[in-house]
């Protein structure tokens, strides 16, 4: 009787199944080439924390005095002088600029200098205006108390800095895009790939053959593994030299990261493996895709913090599987987590993983 070596047929489907993958454009496309460019251009930007807004300076304004020359130095406003104040206002109502700033000076008898200061701002403006006043506020409280410095204050600010590592955007952004990848290549590559191996009767001819259902999942899982594994090489590389992205251990935040990328591998692909399962048309593949990995990729964290969205919306996108897929990533490569201090993530990974494979078996389909 001849005995067939299981995880020998393991290996060469993933062999073939890696060459497929890499071969087809779709594939390096949404799960490699979206991504990183993704990472180059949130890593390339400059302060993005920070408020900016541009005010316009009135012909007639005061700018030979303290107050215009400080608000030049301010990195929250850009000035910038007008000829006619027409112009000005129209794009004030546009929303283009935050006010139009007028400084006037006044001399008192004892020679200390009196500056009016006067904004004309819009309604199309509110959200900037707070910024143009905060900063006259600032340096006009400097300057009061550098003329008074022996009036009595009702309170005072000490600030005590500590040290710490500095958070990038790099360092937000890249574990959301490595999420982002694990997503894409999961739903979508095994969704297509198992729809079209069915209807082109591979799978039941595979089936036929002494290797195991088991093993056939685990080839296509060691396939994507060992995509992800380059992909993520490749994308934390160039985070790390370009943009230079926290990884707090070093190779070992490295290792710990792709390890576990599994629970998140494995949850993904169980969600390409339901809807090639579910669909009997190949055009409703992408329509049904996009369902699941559109509203993930808006409310998971990956482009911008899940804090943004009003509280009531905020536990649904929590209990999301891929916002305990990136929140875990982040915690290891920026806080120094190993993935066995992470209970919460860890569970919630382990329920979604165990949700999916019941869905799964019962609506997967070899024929």
């Amino acid at each position: 009787m001849i005995h067939y070596s299981q995880w020998r047929a393991s290996f060469s489907i993933a062999k073939a199944s890696l060459l497929a993958m890499i071969r087809s454009p779709t594939a390096v496309v949404f799960s490699l080439l979206f991504p990183i460019i993704f990472i180059v251009v949130f890593g390339s930007m400059v302060n993005v924390n920070s408020v900016y807004v541009k005010v316009a300076v009135a012909p007639d304004c005061d700018t030979a005095n303290i107050v215009y020359r400080s608000l030049t130095k301010s990195t929250m406003i850009e000035l910038y002088p007008v000829k006619d104040t027409t112009v000005a206002i129209e794009d004030l109502q546009k929303g283009r600029i935050a006010a139009i700033l007028k400084i006037k000076s006044a001399f008192i008898p004892p020679g200390i200098s009196l500056f009016k200061i006067h904004l004309t701002s819009s309604t199309s403006a509110e959200g900037k205006l707070p910024v143009v006043q905060s900063a006259l506020k600032e340096i006009t409280g400097q300057m009061n108390e550098k003329a008074f410095p022996n009036n009595p204050k009702v309170a005072g600010i000490d600030v005590s800095k500590l040290p710490g590592r500095k958070y990038r955007q790099i360092d937000f952004i890249l574990p959301g895009q490595l999420g982002f990848s694990l997503l894409m290549a999961g739903v979508f590559g095994s969704a297509f790939l198992f729809f079209n191996l069915r209807q082109s009767l591979v799978l039941k001819r595979i089936a036929a053959t002494p290797i195991s259902k088991f093993h056939i999942i685990i080839g296509e899982l060691m396939s994507r593994l060992v995509f992800q594994v380059l992909s993520f090489v490749l994308m934390i590389a160039l985070g790390y030299f370009a943009f230079h992205f926290t990884l707090i251990n070093g190779i070992y935040t490295f290792l710990e990261m792709l390890f576990f990328s599994l629970f998140g591998l494995f949850i993904f692909m169980g969600l390409g493996f339901i809807i090639s399962g579910l669909i009997q048309n190949e055009s409703s593949i992408a329509p049904v895709a996009n369902t699941i990995t559109l509203p993930q990729i808006l409310l998971c964290g990956l482009f911008f913090p899940i804090e943004n969205f009003p509280h009531a919306m905020q536990t649904f996108c929590r209990f999301l599987p891929l916002s305990f897929f990136v929140d875990g990533l982040r915690k290891i490569a920026f806080e120094g987590f190993h993935f066995w201090e992470l209970p919460l993530q860890l569970f919630g990974l382990i329920v979604w993983a165990a949700i999916v494979f019941f869905v799964t078996v019962k609506v997967f389909k070899w024929e």
